[in-house]
């Protein structure tokens, strides 16, 4: 089965404790989870360990659903291992592993990854039909000999934190809400492209992001953002939208990345999203566009002048 030889390829040293999910965002709650795991693995002696998986279980089991994520893989892995966790395991969710019973999964997570304890959520579910649920694991656990550890899940302002409110929070644009929910600010990376260079004309010469296929994206408007450059930051501002003032087109990324000098193109940039300005705005000339530009830049950087880089 390849499961068990993409397991065998992660097998620890000595025996774990694990949490298992997808943590797209690695948001508050998640880190609210994972911490739990480390001080109920540290007061028993095992390895903290993260299970995440390659891909979404969605993608396999309702195919036609279009997804969106707060992150890409590299950036959950990095995310969890600065939680401190000691070990994280990716696995391919497969068609193979949908078919699993709860008893055949976590009998092979207890084989192959030592799992003497899981610390699951309160609507955490996994095997076929995701049939082992709390109650199901915990009588598993009894049989087969690890231990179940049920968090809470944790609200923010009354209201529960969850990736798909992140997105939401995301779609509407209050950028502020989404930093409070994941606990740092939102950020979003790609290869700078070719564009219409119209930003140029005007005298803000832009750089075209071009993230990842279903990367969760913010609504369209202007931001006050961070530019990474290689390991330099910038100040920066961010359109997003359609272009109005210009007849419309696709949708697009574009940022101005203040006080930078060179070619960006084939270049990585991840935007740090601190505050929206406005909305995408269809002015009557390009000159009316030009001085709301200008005013932007100024916004931004009063704004970054007082804050820190990306965290």
């Amino acid at each position: 089965m390849q499961i068990v030889k993409e397991l065998a390829e992660l097998t620890p040293k000595q025996e774990t404790m694990l949490t298992i999910g997808v943590f797209d965002g690695v948001h508050l709650g998640h880190q609210h989870l994972i911490k739990r795991l480390k001080q109920q693995a540290a007061q028993r002696g095992l390895l903290s360990g993260v299970l995440t998986f390659r891909g979404h279980p969605q993608e396999v089991l309702c195919p036609q659903m279009e997804l969106t994520f707060l992150t890409s893989l590299e950036e959950r892995v990095s995310l969890i291992q600065n939680l401190g966790v000691e070990f994280i395991a990716v696995l391919s969710f497969t068609p193979e592993l949908a078919q699993l019973s709860a008893r055949e999964f976590v009998s092979l997570l207890r084989e192959q990854l030592k799992m003497q304890g899981l610390v699951i959520g309160p609507d955490f579910a996994l095997g076929r039909a995701r049939e082992g649920n709390a109650t199901v694991l915990k009588a598993l656990g009894q049989e087969l000999g690890f231990i179940v550890t049920s968090v809470p899940q944790l609200t923010v302002e009354g209201q529960l934190v969850s990736s798909t409110r992140i997105r939401e929070t995301l779609s509407r644009g209050d950028i502020k809400q989404v930093a409070r929910l994941l606990g740092r600010h939102f950020t979003l990376s790609g290869v700078v492209v070719t564009g219409g260079e119209r930003g140029r004309v005007l005298g803000f010469p832009t750089a075209n992001i071009a993230p990842e296929p279903g990367r969760a994206v913010p609504a369209d408007g202007v931001y006050v953002t961070w530019a990474q450059v290689d390991s330099k930051l910038y100040r920066a501002v961010t359109n997003i939208g359609i272009r109005p003032t210009f007849g419309g087109g696709e949708r697009m990324i574009e940022t101005y990345v203040l006080d930078f000098n060179g070619d960006l193109y084939g270049r990585t940039v991840a935007l740090q999203f601190i505050e929206r300005v406005r909305g995408e705005i269809q002015f009557a000339t390009p000159e009316e566009l030009q001085q709301q530009i200008g005013s932007d830049v100024e916004r931004a950087r009063a704004l970054l002048k007082q804050e820190r880089g990306p965290n």
